[in-house]
């Protein structure tokens, strides 16, 4: 697996949870249940799951210094 730096992974939190809030948005529009929007909460959830998992990692590191 490729290695990152902490840096790397800090500028990733703040893309991704730019990118969580634009969708979480984007979900409020829509009105009906479909496809969009099924897509949309689990795009969501996925954003979600990374950056808990690059949260975790930065936790490694800042442990390991």
């Amino acid at each position: 697996m490729e290695s990152f730096s902490e840096l790397d992974l800090i500028q990733a939190t703040i893309v991704i949870t730019s990118l969580t809030h634009k969708c979480e948005k984007s979900l409020e529009k829509l009105t009906e249940r479909n496809s969009q929007q099924t897509l949309l909460i689990n795009r969501i959830k996925g954003l979600k799951i990374a950056l808990a998992l690059i949260q975790k990692e930065i936790e490694g590191i800042a442990k390991n210094r």
